[in-house]
């Protein structure tokens, strides 16, 4: 799993300036209002060679009792909770206040890195506006203006310093990577109990990080598989159990870490906003998925409700319309080992690699069918194509303007492609580059 790195503070610090730095463009809204970031934002960020995701919290006022900041302050709890190391941002023309006292102590109570950063301090003739923050008991102030990329690369130094090792987790070719995920209340703890329920090798049990997840080893029907578990990750606090919110940051570690994810709906809620964002990050990560939709006992049933609830759902998700579907108990156990059986078929189109002379048959066969467009008086030619990885499959088409090939014809090669080699339930990744006519054809 990638380490997380949480950016924390008052409002209007400048928290989401700092994220965007780092980001390296304009992702979180930056205005100058308190409580503008009322949620989470993520990124993953790849930093000299070093990989960890970012979260930039909404402004953490521990001493205000209005809804919206102890709403936001709940957020900002979590994302702490979550973080390998935090970044505290302090505001150098506002000076050291009380609030930034307070964030101080609950920080210390949590014993994690913690690098203390005073932020809008616009060069070196300001310096001295950051002395009095080593009153909150820091050893070290690091002074930036997150705005003007002033010290910013000296504290991504230590940042990449402070983190820890990038937990991957080296696991056997052979083994399938199943991350179950969701919002809360869906029933992943009873899925995953249920799948561990019928008659099979558990190879280990082993724990995974402070979070307290649990990684399981499983063999069944001579296949083996890695369950990550990521049900029971935040049982430790009640305002983890209360937020929805944190699903996305669960969602997102282990995701990273799957092969094929097992996104669970509920039925009775329809698909949310939040099963958008979680399916999304799955889609984006071009991982492997089967749509589970679980308590399907509970719904009453006629002989179209399946199917009327399958078009509802590929409507919502259609960047997730290679994804199958399944409907199931894990109250009763209906249908829970025929979504094994589906991790399989998608774990083996996930994994294909077709031949290069299968791929250029079909290539050439399409643009025949269907003319590629024009280039004002140039013709638009693709020479050839190859298969450059798996996992998921990704496809490289070299063309004399590949610029002008549009998504729309994009789109159709790889429908043609899933047809055609066999890829109807994994994502594709098709990449365009610019090459002249090959010798070999």
């Amino acid at each position: 799993m990638k380490p997380v790195v949480a950016i924390v503070g008052r409002p209007n610090v400048g928290k989401s300036t700092l994220f965007n730095r780092i980001m390296g463009l304009k992702k979180a809204i930056v205005e100058d209002q308190p409580g503008v970031t009322r949620d989470r934002n993520y990124a993953d960020i790849e930093w000299d060679d070093k990989s960890f995701s970012l979260i930039d919290t909404g402004g953490f006022e521990p001493i205000s009792r209005e809804r919206i900041f102890m709403q936001m302050k709940e957020q900002c709890q979590l994302a702490i909770e979550e973080a390998d190391l935090i970044l505290f941002l302090m505001d150098g023309k506002d000076g050291l206040t009380p609030s930034d006292k307070e964030i101080a102590s609950i920080l210390r109570r949590e014993a994690k890195p913690v690098l203390y950063i005073v932020n809008k301090i616009d060069g070196p003739k300001h310096e001295e506006k950051a002395f009095e923050f080593y009153g909150i008991g820091a050893e070290g102030i690091f002074s930036i203006s997150a705005q003007h990329n002033y010290g910013v690369d000296d504290l991504m130094t230590e940042v990449l310093k402070g983190l820890p090792p990038s937990d991957e987790g080296k696991v056997e070719e052979e083994v399938t990577r199943v991350a179950v995920v969701g919002r809360p209340n869906v029933g992943k703890s009873s899925l995953i109990n249920r799948i561990l329920g019928y008659n099979r090798v558990i190879v280990n049990e082993s724990p995974g990080t402070t979070r307290d997840a649990i990684d399981t080893f499983m063999e069944m029907e001579g296949r083996r598989y890695l369950l990550i578990d990521t049900a029971g990750i935040r049982r430790k606090k009640k305002i983890s159990l209360r937020l929805e919110k944190y699903s996305i940051v669960e969602a997102l570690r282990s995701i990273d870490r799957c092969d094929v994810a097992l996104f669970l709906i509920d039925p009775r809620e329809g698909v949310t906003e939040q099963d958008t964002k979680i399916a999304g990050f799955t889609h984006e990560k071009g991982k492997g998925c089967v749509i589970v939709v679980n308590k399907w006992d509970l719904i009453e049933k006629d002989g179209h409700t399946a199917a009327e609830y399958t078009l509802h759902i590929k409507e919502e998700l259609k960047f997730l319309h290679y994804a199958p579907i399944i409907f199931i108990s894990s109250l009763t156990g209906k249908r829970v080992i025929d979504t094994i059986h589906m991790v399989d078929q998608v774990a083996e189109e996930y994994a294909k690699r077709v031949s290069t002379s299968h791929l250029n048959d079909l290539i050439e066969e399409s643009t025949k069918k269907v003319s590629l467009p024009r280039y004002g008086n140039r013709r638009v030619k693709i020479y050839y194509g190859t298969q450059a990885s798996t996992k998921p499959p990704t496809f490289v088409l070299f063309a004399n303007y590949p610029q002008r090939i549009h998504f729309t014809y994009q789109r159709y090669l790889i429908n043609r492609i899933r047809q055609s080699l066999g890829f109807k339930r994994t994502p594709i990744r098709l990449l365009l580059r610019k090459r002249g006519p090959s010798r070999g054809r």
